[in-house]
């Protein structure tokens, strides 16, 4: 479960301070699937990186389980980011110049677990995702869709037990998205992950189980 507490953030841009979430209380259930919807600098972002692990809020607290991780030092917050939360991107992020499978294994690159189980692991997750047969394939040799799917077992190849993402299917037209929804939607129940995505597309985000809304800061239930 996550549990916020009154989590502000705050930026200084130009000289002028920016409030990108102003005292958000939120409580997110282990295993709930949330869409986050809300205008362009809305706040929606940088909420996602407050669960991510990845940003400290500027004043109250952020609990995922029993850790508090708005308090933790840096290499601790690597720690969580590397064992218990998967992401997925708009952009992919695949590394142009490795093979499916390859970017598949980039997810252990901080871990200590031997090379033969890495691909292992990673053969099984591209198999989980349809790509059982494409392990070989460079980026540019896979479509839009198909390197999302790349991405997105490389997010849960490390068997997390929080799946983030942020417009996972921005970058893809109406029937790719759909498939890709599909696909997130089926791993989150198989699993049983605490999934959170952020998204402008109301087709996407009805989907989920709870949908909130991030404007100025502030979060409302849609």
């Amino acid at each position: 479960m996550y549990t916020l507490t009154d989590v502000t953030k705050t930026y200084v841009q130009k000289k002028r301070t920016v409030t990108a979430l102003s005292k958000v209380s939120l409580e997110i259930p282990t295993g709930q699937m949330v869409a986050i919807q809300g205008p362009t600098g809305g706040g929606k972002s940088t909420l996602l990186q407050m669960l991510g692990a990845l940003d400290k809020p500027t004043s109250g607290d952020v609990v995922l389980g029993d850790k508090q991780v708005s308090k933790l030092p840096d290499s601790k917050l690597a720690d969580i980011r590397a064992t218990e939360i998967g992401f997925v991107f708009q952009s992919f992020n695949l590394i142009p110049t490795l093979t499916a499978a390859e970017n598949v294994e980039t997810a252990f690159a901080h871990g200590t677990l031997p090379r033969d189980e890495q691909k292992k692991k990673a053969f099984a997750a591209l198999e989980s995702v349809g790509l059982g047969d494409r392990g070989d394939h460079l980026p540019a040799e896979l479509s839009g869709g198909q390197q999302q799917r790349v991405a997105i077992a490389r997010a849960l190849v490390k068997e997390p037990q929080v799946l983030l993402a942020d417009e996972p299917t921005g970058a893809l037209d109406e029937n790719t998205r759909d498939e890709i929804m599909d696909l997130l939607e089926g791993q989150w129940r198989d699993r049983g992950l605490t999934f959170v995505l952020v998204t402008h597309d109301s087709a996407v985000a009805r989907r989920a189980e709870r949908r909130l809304r991030l404007k100025g800061g502030k979060v409302t239930e849609a």
